[in-house]
């Protein structure tokens, strides 16, 4: 291959190994780690692939969740998923190269068209390498193979929905950046995010996944975990920032924001403070009160 520079280097480093191979990147494809697999020699019992799996990403065709079947079949490694990982480095003992190269054809240069990439070789005992190991360590959890075919069918579904959004990545165009909460009933939200949304009418089910997607929940959480994160998605949006800033939120305030703009319609703003109403609701403590115009407070409601 004429442009595997990239590649060359790890597969280098990865035959060297002897004892502990670690491989950090945020998209990997299958078929590049399969071959990463096979270059590490079979005295090498300890593999670490650390990643992330985002549903939106993972419908964009940078990663691949079967590396969780290729990791299981090879039976020494194993794949840890860390949401919040953008840093890319390969350990093999020792060594360690850093840089900006995913583990994919494109990135490695085993594909035409590579990208224009970078590695770095640094001792793995560095403090910068052994301060990523570390936060890796305290923030990842464990994937599996029944949570990647969960996420590669909640992919497929998103795919197939022209009304979903965008991935940021080369060759595409920018993510959209607003997000209102499309579902009615935000108990189905955690339901599907578990897989669990067979009773669910097709149309209904893509407004979840595409409520599911804008938040960027990381997989694997318990349910209060995950509402916890749900309801961050929700305070970051600068159209109810006032309800957690001074304890109230006025609807036709709310309604007016949304709409201002021409963003979206008087009706679909009517229809977003609701939506927004009932995931205040159920993520958090807050009650309705009409006073005027209907406003929602934090709190329990006093009886």
């Amino acid at each position: 291959m004429a442009n595997d520079h990239i590649w060359q280097q790890i597969a280098q480093l990865l035959e060297g190994a002897s004892e502990r191979v670690v491989l950090v990147a945020p998209f990997i494809k299958r078929e590049v780690l399969r071959a990463s697999l096979s270059a590490i020699p079979r005295r090498v019992e300890e593999i670490q692939c650390v990643t992330r799996w985002s549903v939106a990403e993972v419908a964009a065709g940078v990663s691949d969740p079967e590396i969780a079947e290729i990791a299981e079949a090879d039976g020494r490694a194993r794949v840890l998923l860390c949401h919040n990982l953008h840093a890319k480095l390969y350990v093999a003992d020792d060594r360690c190269l850093v840089g900006s190269a995913n583990l994919t054809g494109r990135a490695t240069g085993r594909v035409p068209d590579a990208n224009i990439e970078l590695l770095l070789e640094v001792d793995a005992a560095h403090p910068e390498v052994q301060r990523v190991l570390d936060a890796i360590g305290n923030t990842s959890v464990p994937a599996s193979v029944d949570l990647a075919r969960q996420i590669r069918e909640q992919a497929d579904l998103l795919r197939a929905d022209e009304d979903a959004p965008q991935v940021l990545v080369a060759g595409q165009g920018p993510t959209r950046a607003r997000w209102l909460p499309e579902t009615r009933n935000p108990e189905r939200l955690y339901r599907v995010y578990n897989g669990r949304y067979r009773n669910i009418g097709t149309d209904v089910l893509a407004g979840v996944l595409r409520d599911l997607a804008y938040l960027d929940v990381p997989p694997g959480l318990s349910e209060q975990a995950f509402g916890e994160a749900v309801l961050a998605g929700l305070r970051s949006m600068p159209e109810i920032r006032r309800l957690f800033e001074v304890g109230t939120l006025n609807m036709d305030e709310a309604k007016r924001d949304l709409a201002a703009g021409g963003a979206c319609t008087e009706e679909q703003a009517q229809r977003a403070v609701e939506t927004i109403a009932q995931w205040l609701n159920y993520f958090d403590e807050v009650h309705l009160v009409p006073v005027g115009p209907w406003e929602i407070r934090q709190g329990r409601e006093i009886t």
